[in-house]
Parts: C-alpha cells; structure tokens; sequence
C-alpha cells in the first residue's frame, strides 16, 4: 500500500464512542479525514458529545459483532482505512460476561477483517490489541517476542484475536498492523469504574476513592496523546514491509504500583485522604510493563509525556469537566 494521507480520506474507527476510539477520531477528522463509526448503544456520557465530534464524524447505528453491519459501513462510505479499536476492554465486566466480551473482541475482529478483505477499497487496517494479551509472564517487561499468554477473558480475547488478525494477513495479504498499548489514561475517559478517573472523579466530588486490589499491582500507564500518536504513527508506516503483518508495543516501560499512583494523583490535587482498599480484584495480571524499543526502532515513536505531566492534563480535565 502507498503511505496514508488523512485530507478526505474514509476512516473508519471502531469504538469511537469509547475512550480511545474517540480521541483517535477526533484527531483524524482534525486532520481532514472523513471518520465513520459504528455504534451499537448511545450512553448518556457518550464520548462522541464530551470531545464535541458527533457533527464532524459519519456515525453508523449498528453494531460490530453484526457481520453485514460491518460490511454495510465499509460499502457505503467507501472506507479507505480502518482503526478497530471498539472492545469489551473493562476487566470486570469481561470476567462477569465471557461470551460477550469473546462475541465483542473476537467475532467483531473477524466481522470487520472479513468485511474488509472483500471490500474493494480498503487499503489498510490497525488492529488494536492490548497488553494483557501477554498474560502473566516472569520474564519482564513485555517484549514482541514474548508469547501470547492470555488466561482471563478479556487477555484470551485478544490474543485470539491477534492470531486471526495475523492469519488474515498471511492468507490474504490483507494489509494490516497490531497495536499492543499499556494502560492508557487521559481526559474524557468516561468509564469511571478505571482507577484513574474514578479515584479523580471522587476526589473531586469529596468521596474517599476505593482500591479494588490491595494496590501491589503494578502497571504501566500511557497518556493519551501518546496512544494517539502511537495508532496514527503506525498507520502512516503501514506501507513498509518491517511494519506489515507485525505487532508493536506502545508504552513508557516505568510500571507503577496502584497504590503509589494513588499517592501522585492525591499529591497533584493537593489531597490527604487515604483510600478504601478492598482487597477484591480477581483474575488480573500483578505486574507488566512493556519495551517498545521496536516500535522506537522501525516508526521512530517515542512517548512523550511522563506519569506526573499526563496526570497534571487529566485532573485539569476532569475538574473543568464537574465544574460546568
């Protein structure tokens, strides 16, 4: 494929009513691109109406785990390329719910690779994985070569779809490239039950924030600006033969402890309140991290902010965001 040019080209990006989807649309359609997405449910605290895209981008009722919707999204707006972003991406639910979170993550993978190999206009994909499909490994940080390890729902799931992202590309030459972001974080992430938002939301509102784990879990936590930069940065490699095919970690490679990320955000907002710790989570990984020296190497990306300049944005956000 040639190198992408965003002005008025057909995106399609899954998900972009959720966190990451949404920032990722909003930033190609800044760059002129013409976004379409898919959306099955319109949630009160819909990121499309918080980042103020919902009239700058094609929306599709529909949703991803519906084959012909998939195929009718790509037909119709003669999609170019496509960012598939849209999962079951929160650990609780996925452990509550499997067979939603393997439909959502594993079949609405294949709907979109299968509705894109037999479409006559796409010309490239990003598949968005996670570090968790990495499982629990002794040897760390995460690198490529590392084996998918995923045991939980929400790991398995997308390790799984990883394996039929690759067999597209290796059966059809279906141009395609993986991501494998850390935890990400930032402004507008309206899924408050993640410790980030939900210990600043409550922080702000007055409430004592709550610790599902016993905050020895250790993580490595990516700003948003940067898993944005990490997903277009990708895409407008895609026509080298060393990224085709392949997978690549995004991330700072300085994991984190819950509780010591506790400690920095109470810091930043000026707070002296312990939090709750309830000792509760089950079937999460106790510590990963990733090397993205690959991704350093072949695309030339380099994260650009550190834990403390993130969190700074965010609780900004946040604190704007409560106080309209």
């Amino acid at each position: 494929m040639d190198k992408v040019n965003w002005e008025s080209m057909n995106v399609l990006v899954t998900g972009a009513d959720g966190f990451i989807g949404s920032h990722v649309a909003k930033a190609l359609a800044e760059k002129g691109a013409e976004v379409t997405t898919i959306v099955r449910d319109v949630r009160k605290r819909n990121n499309t109406d918080v980042l103020g895209i919902k009239d700058k981008i094609n929306i599709v009722h529909g949703d991803i785990i519906d084959f012909k919707d998939c195929e009718r999204a790509i037909n119709e707006y003669d999609i170019e390329f496509c960012f598939h972003i849209a999962a079951q991406a929160i650990v609780g639910p996925a452990n509550r719910s499997p067979l939603s979170t393997f439909e959502s993550n594993i079949k609405g993978t294949w709907n979109i690779l299968e509705a894109s190999r037999i479409s006559k206009t796409i010309k490239g994909l990003v598949i968005a994985s996670s570090d968790k499909a990495y499982g629990q490994q002794k040897k760390l940080p995460y690198t490529e070569e590392s084996p998918l390890s995923g045991y939980f729902p929400y790991d398995a799931s997308k390790a799984c779809a990883e394996i039929i992202a690759r067999s597209y590309f290796m059966t059809y030459n279906l141009p395609l490239a993986i991501t494998r972001n850390a935890n990400t974080y930032g402004p507008a992430d309206m899924n408050l039950s993640r410790i980030i938002p939900d210990v600043i939301t409550r922080l702000i509102k007055g409430k004592q924030p709550v610790i599902r784990s016993d905050g020895n879990p250790e993580r490595d936590y990516m700003y948003i600006k940067d898993a944005v930069n990490a997903y277009l940065t990708l895409a407008e490699n895609l026509h080298k033969k060393d990224v085709l095919g392949e997978a690549f970690n995004f991330g700072t490679g300085k994991p984190i402890s819950v509780l010591n990320l506790y400690k920095k955000i109470i810091r930043l907002m000026g707070k002296n309140i312990g939090p709750k710790i309830l000792g509760q989570a089950k079937n999460e990984i106790d510590r990963q991290y990733l090397d993205s020296a690959k991704a350093r190497k072949i695309l030339g990306w380099k994260e650009k902010y550190d834990i403390d300049s993130g969190l700074k944005e965010t609780i900004d956000w946040y604190k704007g965001y409560f106080s309209k």
